[in-house]
């Protein structure tokens, strides 16, 4: 990465290298171990990767453009289960998990690219009613990456020793 680079493409290359570290955790895993959780979490790497392809979806075409998301989270019934995207994975094989998270990845990266870093978002953010900038989702997206990606580093390391 080009350590003095214009900031949209700083910021873009760290949310990859975000989802290609992430990629790597989840590699080769089987529905058995997608499904481990490390104790006392109830965390797995199968419902991270829902989570995150719910993360790209949510924050790019429902908040940024204001869209209705596409299945599989529209009919979902968020009251009943605000974490069914965590608790859902394990009825998902691992194909169908990497599918919908590459297909969210994707979708996310072409409104991005339709995006400029100062557009602020259609739906204003629930809390404080403030309209988020695509900046400032970038940056969010990039912290939730650093988060997860530290579970998951735990949660791969406790399944088949893999590290790094």
């Amino acid at each position: 990465m080009d350590l003095a680079t214009d900031e949209r493409t700083m910021l873009l290359a760290f949310l990859d290298q975000h989802r290609d570290l992430f990629r790597r955790r989840c590699a080769g895993l089987t529905t058995a171990q997608l499904d481990t959780p490390l104790p006392p979490s109830d965390m797995t790497l199968g419902g991270m990767i829902k989570h995150l392809a719910y993360v790209e979806s949510w924050w790019t075409a429902a908040v940024l453009l204001g869209r209705e998301q596409p299945e599989p989270w529209l009919s979902v019934d968020w009251d009943a289960d605000e974490d069914w995207d965590w608790h859902s994975a394990a009825d998902d094989t691992p194909e169908q998990l990497r599918e919908l998270y590459e297909a969210e990845v994707a979708a996310a990266d072409a409104i991005i690219a339709g995006a400029a870093l100062d557009d602020l978002a259609v739906r204003p953010r629930g809390r404080d009613g403030q309209h988020a900038s695509l900046r400032w989702i970038l940056v969010h997206l990039i912290e939730e990456y650093a988060q997860h990606n530290g579970h998951a580093d735990l949660i791969r390391e406790s399944l088949d020793g893999q590290t790094g």
